[in-house]
């Protein structure tokens, strides 16, 4: 769980930087980089990145609260 934690936070990450460069210079580097907003590769760009959100909301909830990004240490 820890490292699809690590990934989500990562993809978390490329979208916020995502819509800074749009908010502050209007480059959408997905669409960029994908030739289009709403070619395919943007499409599950963005869908990849709207689940790594998701699972950073839902997952300290399934955990009890715990949002591991480190090993468990032995008790």
């Amino acid at each position: 769980m820890r490292i699809v934690n690590i990934i989500a936070y990562i993809l978390v990450i490329v979208g916020a930087i995502n819509w800074g460069l749009f908010g502050l210079f209007n480059l959408n580097l997905v669409s960029t980089v994908f030739s289009g907003a709403r070619a395919i590769g943007s499409i599950i760009t963005y869908s990849i990145i709207a689940l790594a959100a998701l699972w950073l909301i839902l997952s300290p909830i399934i955990t009890n609260g715990v949002l591991w990004l480190r090993g468990r240490r032995a008790e």
